[in-house]
């Protein structure tokens, strides 16, 4: 098996050479093409005086780019910090600074609003896919340079190899750690349950930052897969590409393969050749499930996992078991029980409901510059809590019931109501408010606004929605709001967030 990240690309060229790995649009790229524009990236980033140790920001939509970026940022031993691109750059700004960043690669629309970020981070340098806005510095120049490639170093499989940020319930994020070791042995295990090897052509438009995206797109490099990747989701073009590129295998969140479901095309399009098909980010309705493997006709496996464990923690093996409504059984080298929530040293029986928790070389080593958070999050014997409600049966399959906590699942991205509590609060006509979820029959869960008005004030929904739209990233905003009288709350003053659905209109 591999030591570090910075070895992929490099062993993917050695065995699997001008085999195709890449697909985006009509464009087709080798694994060796891969790894010499990594290399020519990693030569660049050099000379800019990125190495080992150093944490690079990656902020851009699915691309080419992105993945040389990813391969070009680990062989010079350096951090990757993949972001979601759906940040704004005020959020961008907090993730920079306290991961005290030294470059950033973004796409031109994402690098110009952070164009002078120099001034007050410990970042030397913007750069800028496509025609770089001015004060960038532009990535296919870096390339052309054609700056020498270092030699990849010795790494420490159990050192820092990534830093994934992920919402806080206090709406501070949280970048979590995950070590060399982690990031390749999910990629490997969740690999052994699905049986991939060469001979498949995945179809995914999971974003690359994305855990769940980033075990797909290792596995191609892993194993000489060949990947069809997506900038972004369209249900036809989807079905298209399945047939077109004859996939093995599709990989999605629920909502993707509901918007298939719906589509005219689907009745339409081959799907002969399928073998499988992966569904994770959140739990799927079982009678939707059914529905997909019978108009698929291709088994659908759920999958779960978090930033947290660098991916997986569990799914069900392709030649097994597929108890539909289980996120399945523990991946390899992974320990899952269920624990008494108010103590984490008891483990549940068989069938009773308790907290999820996690614990192996998949765990992260902890939140960056956090210890408090870390704390939290670890036991001192290793153990992760998910913050997952969850019963195993017999056979140790997991069946997940609730969430412990009060995030809310849109369309497979996390939402904590502190977070957009924390902007509503800014705004001049409230004086209180408190986020709820409400269910959505295609991204799961929508988050709701429920809001006291200062006295004398106006409320507008749509004025409030905008008022959100400027700070927090699309899928944080909330997509409904109602004014209330007051809040549902505790002898002590704290706003219950479980009692506000007795306030629906």
């Amino acid at each position: 098996m591999l030591r570090h990240l910075g070895e992929i690309s490099a062993e993917a060229a050695r065995k699997f050479g001008d085999k195709t790995a890449l697909i985006v649009g009509e464009d087709t790229y080798s694994f060796s093409d891969i790894d010499a524009l990594a290399c020519q990236l990693a030569g660049g980033l050099a000379s800019l005086g990125v190495g080992a140790g150093d944490i690079v920001t990656l902020y851009s939509e699915n691309r080419l780019e992105w993945l040389v970026t990813y391969y070009g940022v680990t062989k010079l031993g350096a951090v990757i910090n993949p972001i979601n691109v759906m940040l704004t750059p005020d959020e961008v700004r907090y993730v920079v600074q306290d991961c005290g960043a030294k470059a950033i690669v973004a796409s031109r629309v994402k690098a110009e609003p952070l164009v002078g970020i120099e001034d007050g981070s410990q970042v030397r340098a913007v750069i800028s896919f496509d025609t770089p806005p001015e004060g960038a510095t532009g990535f296919d120049a870096l390339l052309a340079a054609n700056h020498p490639c270092p030699s990849i170093p010795d790494v420490d499989p159990e050192s820092l190899s990534t830093i994934c940020y992920t919402s806080g319930t206090t709406g501070r994020p949280k970048g979590a750690m995950q070590s060399h070791k982690a990031v390749i042995m999910n990629t490997a295990m969740t690999a052994q349950m699905h049986l991939k090897t060469a001979d498949d052509v995945i179809v995914s438009a999971l974003p690359c930052p994305h855990v769940y995206g980033n075990v797909v797109f290792n596995s191609v490099f892993f194993y000489g897969a060949t990947l069809n990747m997506h900038t972004t989701f369209d249900p036809g073009v989807a079905l298209q590409s399945i047939q077109a590129h004859k996939a093995t295998l599709f990989e999605g969140v629920p909502t993707m393969y509901m918007y298939m479901l719906e589509h005219p095309d689907l009745a339409k399009t081959d799907l002969s050749s399928l073998r499988c098909l992966t569904v994770g980010g959140q739990t799927m309705p079982t009678p939707k499930m059914e529905a997909v493997e019978a108009a698929f006709g291709s088994p659908l496996i759920e999958l779960w996992g978090m930033t947290e464990m660098a991916g997986l923690g569990s799914t069900h093996p392709v030649y097994g078991l597929n108890k539909m409504g289980s996120i399945g059984v523990a991946l390899p080298y992974t320990e899952l029980r269920i624990a008494d929530v108010e103590d984490a040293s008891k483990t549940m029986p068989r069938g009773e409901v308790g907290e999820l928790m996690a614990r192996g070389p998949l765990v992260m080593m902890g939140y960056y510059n956090d210890a408090e958070r870390t704390k939290e999050a670890l036991e001192p014997d290793g153990w992760l809590h998910t913050g997952d409600l969850a019963k195993m049966d017999s056979d140790g399959c997991v069946f997940v019931v609730d969430r412990k906590k009060d995030m809310i699942v849109t369309a497979g991205y996390n939402v904590y109501p502190a977070e957009i509590e924390r902007v509503l609060a800014a705004h001049p006509a409230v004086a209180m408010s408190a986020v709820g979820s409400l269910p959505d029959d295609q991204k799961g869960e929508i988050a709701k606004a429920y809001i006291v008005l200062k006295d004398g004030a106006a409320g507008d929904p749509d004025e409030i929605i905008s008022f959100c739209r400027e700070t927090l990233a699309a899928y944080k905003v909330p997509r409904a709001v109602q004014f209330v009288e007051d809040l549902p709350k505790t002898s002590t003053g704290k706003i219950m967030r479980r009692e506000l659905y007795t306030l629906d209109d």
